[in-house]
């Protein structure tokens, strides 16, 4: 009785021990890991060395191939490369392969651009409302232009991603007209350009000119970035302040990567 105990046991831990993905990347690295979910940009997982650990993210781009534990493979991309042949080997003696060395990369082919990574563009609708205080509104109606303290926004945002670090820091510029008022019968256009970083979990600032038929001014950006199945949901909240008065906005939208 005890040996038949003894080998579902090891088979049982046999089976635990081979119930796991196995993921290459195009440097020659093997991972052991749990895949979670494959989007059309990214590869996410967990380490199975730590199964409650953080979701990890890389790029496809970067992953060769991931073997699941079922015996099936999936090709993302060419075999990792080879080392290069040293220039004079001694013919009674094999040449020693290199061992491929992982860079962190971005997403880009060359290592030697691991802190530039490759430029990433974005676009998307945006939706919204802007508060109005009163000296905005009383400038408003100065300049011939009735206006109530609360209007619509309907927009564009065009986000270009110009690097990103190893440890998920991204920078960004975005450009995002807006047309407000029309709930009111009003075509009230505006245009912001804004500088800002990214953190890896999402959370971002930006800082840049507004222009609008009122003027021009400095507009403040924070927010955060949701993504699911490789689609960015933004949301986030400007502050327009100015010597006659401040404009607060909430915009929400989505967007799409474009290599």
């Amino acid at each position: 009785m005890r040996p038949l105990l003894l080998c579902l046991l090891l088979a049982l831990v046999a089976g635990s021990a081979h119930a796991q993905d196995l993921l290459t990347k195009r440097t020659g690295e093997e991972v052991a890991v749990k895949v979670v979910e494959i989007t059309p940009a990214e590869v996410r997982y967990r380490r199975t060395d730590n199964p409650d650990g953080p979701l990890i993210s890389i790029w496809k781009s970067d992953v060769f191939m991931v073997r699941y534990a079922n015996g099936t493979k999936e090709m993302f991309g060419p075999a990792p490369a080879e080392p290069a042949p040293a220039s004079s080997v001694s013919p009674t003696r094999p040449a020693r392969a290199t061992v491929p060395r992982e860079v962190p990369t971005v997403g880009n082919k060359d290592p030697n651009d691991a802190i530039l990574g490759e430029s990433i563009h974005l676009d998307g609708p945006r939706v919204g409302i802007t508060l109005l205080t009163s000296r905005v509104v009383d400038k408003a109606h100065s300049e011939g232009v009735d206006v109530n303290p609360f209007l619509t926004q309907f927009g564009w945002q065009f986000e270009n991603r110009l690097f990103r670090l190893p440890n998920g820091l991204s920078g960004l510029v975005e450009l995002v007209p807006l047309v407000g008022g029309l709930e009111q019968g009003k075509f009230l256009p505006s245009l912001s350009g804004l500088l800002g970083v990214r953190g890896a979990k999402g959370f971002e600032f930006g800082l840049g000119p507004n222009v609008t038929p009122l003027g021009a001014n400095l507009v403040l950006a924070l927010g955060t970035s949701i993504q699911s199945s490789g689609v960015n949901f933004p949301i986030n909240l400007a502050v327009v302040p100015s010597s006659s008065g401040t404009r607060v906005s909430l915009l929400v939208g989505f967007n799409a990567r474009h290599r």
